[in-house]
């Protein structure tokens, strides 16, 4: 059967672009690592040491990845194909693309499971069924929903469905139409949820611990829990941004988009932990209570306070719209790549990426219960497909890619494609080549 043939689409608009990255970027990350990591790593020193390290590392392996996908004009594969043919390379850098391809569906398959934890406590709050239960029992409700797979694959089937249906539409009238209405759903969301903290008892002592270092906290551990995290809040190594990047004009100005896209990245994470912890502080709550802090402890918080249940209802929404932001950017690579190297329509790539990480989530969502005592190297397939990714897999693409871009693309024709003055293109030069790809050496034997 004859390949089909297919016309590579293109972004209509940079504002376009800008909203489509941006809700790539902003996904549970934001919303439930970032506070949580905030909390865990001395408040307002991780913020700031988190903001020279996306400016360091995170910007330009963003501008890189993006610039490679713009160059290719393809999937991931077929870029890193052409391009190392191109520069009469080792045809082995594909396996940079088949890297990042792969991981966006790892990743996609147990961060479907996690969107679905949010959808149910969304209805579930909506509902009451949340609030109708004694404090004790709203403690112990995440881990009595993690032990029955039947509602797991529930919610999880609903959020996959969610993420096929915008994919499916295609650049235009899927990730674009979903970016334009989710993005400003979810900023309007968070700015109700600033608003109603401002109201509580917590709000000053959130302002705090948010924007007030205390240097004694500054350690070894502050400094690579951001430095991980500005690794991984912007989409890094996942084919993701090459996939998007793909779709990209010449006429984009890949460094101030990209300058864009971080700016409001980092204001919505920022503007999550000023809506979480004011109701931490205000119930006495523990700042650091790690992942379980949106799970177990807000809730907690949410059904002692006047309206509680209804910004309870408003909160785990913003949860889900960023988890489908993210989520739709992760199964784009895979339905690209199936669109662009089989017969299949965009439909059907869409289905059969959406179908294949959903079978593969059912593995994860199982680990929590019939599939517990399954541990190969001492984890359940859920936290497996998690380090595999996070601790491997991307840390290494993401190095690759800007390794690539910085010593074996022509750096003459990169900085004028850039766009880079002078100045601009001696901190590119060292940025690119040695801060960059050293600060990913770091993340990536730090967590190994």
């Amino acid at each position: 059967m004859a390949k089909q043939s297919h016309t590579h689409a293109q972004w209509s608009s940079r504002t376009a672009f800008i909203l489509a990255a941006t809700g790539s970027a902003v996904g549970l990350g934001n919303i439930w690592k970032f506070p949580y990591m905030v909390g865990d790593s001395g408040g307002a020193v991780f913020v700031l040491v988190y903001l020279v390290c996306i400016a360091l590392i995170g910007l330009p392996i963003l501008v890189s990845e993006w610039l490679l996908g713009r160059r290719g004009q393809s999937n991931p594969i077929n870029t890193m194909q052409k391009l190392s043919r191109d520069s009469k390379l080792s045809p082995d850098w594909v396996l940079v693309g088949i890297a990042g391809v792969l991981g966006s569906f790892l990743i996609l398959s147990f961060y479907s499971v996690v969107g679905g934890w949010s959808l149910n406590y969304t209805w579930s709050t909506l509902t009451g069924d949340l609030g109708r239960s004694s404090g004790v029992d709203v403690g112990d409700y995440f881990t009595t929903l993690l032990g029955q797979p039947g509602t797991l694959l529930f919610w999880h089937t609903i959020f996959m469905l969610l993420t096929f249906g915008i994919v499916a539409g295609g650049v235009k009238g899927g990730l674009e139409r979903a970016a334009k209405w989710l993005m400003p759903l979810l900023i309007v969301a968070l700015i109700l949820l600033i608003g109603f903290g401002a109201t509580t008892a917590g709000f000053g002592e959130a302002a705090r611990f948010m924007f007030s270092p205390d240097w004694s906290k500054l350690n070894g551990g502050v400094v690579l829990a951001a430095l991980g995290h500005a690794f991984f809040t912007l989409s890094l190594g996942m084919g993701i941004m090459m996939a998007y990047g793909s779709y990209l004009g010449q006429e984009v100005n890949l460094i101030k988009t990209a300058r864009t896209v971080v700016i409001l990245d980092t204001v919505i994470a920022l503007g999550a932990g000023m809506a979480i912890f004011p109701v931490v502080f205000a119930n006495n709550l523990d700042p650091s209570a790690g992942p379980g802090l949106l799970f177990v402890t807000l809730p907690l918080a949410f059904i002692d306070m006047p309206w509680g249940l209804a910004f309870g209802t408003l909160f785990f929404a913003l949860l889900t719209v960023a988890a489908i932001t993210s989520a739709i950017s992760l199964l784009e690579p895979v339905t690209e790549f199936l669109e662009e190297r089989t017969p299949l329509s965009r439909i059907a790539s869409a289905f059969v990426a959406a179908l294949a990480t959903w079978a593969l989530g059912i593995a994860a969502l199982l680990a929590f219960n019939v599939w517990s005592g399954f541990q190969p190297f001492g984890l359940n397939v859920f936290d497996l497909l998690d380090a595999l990714t996070s601790k491997l897999m991307l840390p290494l693409t993401g190095l690759a890619a800007i390794v690539f871009t910085a010593w074996f693309l022509d750096s003459e024709e990169v900085k004028q494609e850039l766009g880079l003055g002078p100045k601009g293109r001696v901190l590119w030069h060292y940025v690119t080549r040695y801060v960059a790809p050293i600060g990913v050496i770091v993340v990536f034997f730090n967590s190994l």
